[in-house]
């Protein structure tokens, strides 16, 4: 545990360091925001833009941090610590991602920003994916429905579907890169289906096991 998030804390604190070091050498509104056509359509102050991501960082670090600690299954927590730890961590990494690339497009280093982030959000799909297989029931981290969060056979069973279906989405956004025109599709159309069918399945599966 105490590696992972000495890890997090450690990019948490480069950010800061690249936000300081930036800030007089950028304009006083940043590009913020990109549309589905990676076209720029969203300003913030200087500050703001420089120093946000890096506070949500804080903020998540710490909701990860306390959660374990006031769940009413806390216990379940010590199967899936590893596993946990790495989700946090990927999460940081993936907000220090976002964060670089902001930054160095406000460098006016412009490129496709959809080609840069979506395969890193593919990858943290598929990698999201991995860790799901491995969570054990609790209220906070996984695919929380009342059927799953009711039985411990639910939650697997369900868990192990998701795990499949987050790896496909992750995979089928990344090959979206190719198909820029009709990218956003290829995030949105993925998230949905997984969505709505993992919802569906964990009902059923606990209806079947409530007639036994």
């Amino acid at each position: 545990m105490k590696k992972m998030f000495i890890a997090a804390l450690i990019i948490i604190i480069i950010s800061f360091i690249i936000g300081i070091a930036s800030y007089n050498y950028l304009p006083n509104t940043l590009a913020s925001h990109w549309g589905e056509n990676g076209n720029v359509n969203g300003y913030m102050p200087k500050f703001w833009a420089l120093f946000l991501l890096p506070i949500i960082s804080i903020g998540m670090i710490l909701l990860f941090y306390f959660l374990p600690r006031i769940d009413p299954l806390k216990k379940n927590y010590e199967k899936f610590r590893r596993y946990y730890d790495s989700f946090v961590l990927i999460i940081i990494l993936f907000l220090f991602y976002i964060y670089l690339l902001t930054i160095l497009w406000n460098f006016h280093i412009q490129f496709d920003m959809n080609i840069a982030l979506i395969p890193a959000l593919g990858f943290l799909f598929v990698y999201v994916g991995v860790i799901m297989e491995n969570l054990k029931r609790n209220w906070f981290i996984g695919i929380r429905t009342p059927w799953t969060i009711s039985s411990d056979k639910v939650w697997d069973k369900t868990h192990k579907l998701g795990s499949i279906l987050f790896k496909i989405s992750g995979i089928i956004m990344i090959i979206g890169v190719f198909f820029d025109d009709f990218i956003i599709y290829f995030i949105l159309v993925p998230i949905i289906v997984s969505a709505v069918a993992l919802v569906i399945y964990s009902y059923l599966v606990y209806r079947k096991l409530e007639k036994k």
